[in-house]
């Protein structure tokens, strides 16, 4: 990025620098004494770039745990349910919770092992209505399934920060 006198300036504007009007190639066909000369300065680019799955935006983090809610006089919020008696919602015995990045990634872990698992659960269920055992091969790959699942959840329950999360490489059988 150029700046000119502390402003940004494009390199393809045309701009006026005392009383000179330059055309709207001149910073790009300017070498950089020619720029210096009249006070266009280079800066590099702020780096504003952030992983939206862990961060609201750059240097903002999601938060990790799960956190209670609380109205703003600090009392727990409720879940609410309809009542039909008194035509109005009330309050259950369940506190809202917010999902923090712990427990979004441990669920995204168990839908993928569920997944995994589902390409072979046709063999299992066969195999419990007395049709066919199961063959080894499968019974080992499924059990590399759940070792993995474990594992990963182990991984991300010991994270004690964003940044840990965000560089965790989860990993599944292949």
């Amino acid at each position: 990025m150029f700046q000119l006198n502390g402003n940004p300036i494009s390199p393809d504007t045309a701009f006026t620098a005392g009383d000179i009007q330059y055309p709207s190639n001149w910073i790009r066909l300017a070498s950089p004494e020619e720029r210096a000369a009249i006070g266009i300065t280079e800066v590099a680019d702020e780096d504003t770039s952030f992983d939206s799955r862990f961060y609201w935006s750059k240097g903002n983090a999601k938060a990790l745990e799960d956190k209670l809610e609380v109205k703003q006089d600090g009392t727990p919020l409720m879940v609410q349910v309809y009542d039909e008696a008194t035509n109005s919602m009330v309050d259950t015995d369940k506190q809202v919770v917010t999902k923090g990045l712990k427990s979004q990634m441990i669920a995204q872990v168990k839908a993928t092992a569920g997944s995994l698992l589902a390409a072979t659960d046709w063999k299992v269920v066969r195999a419990s209505e007395g049709v066919k055992a199961v063959d080894a091969d499968t019974l080992a790959e499924r059990a590399a399934i759940r070792t993995a699942s474990d594992a990963n959840e182990a991984a991300i329950t010991a994270c004690t920060s964003v940044t840990q999360l965000a560089e965790l490489k989860l990993t599944w059988p292949v």
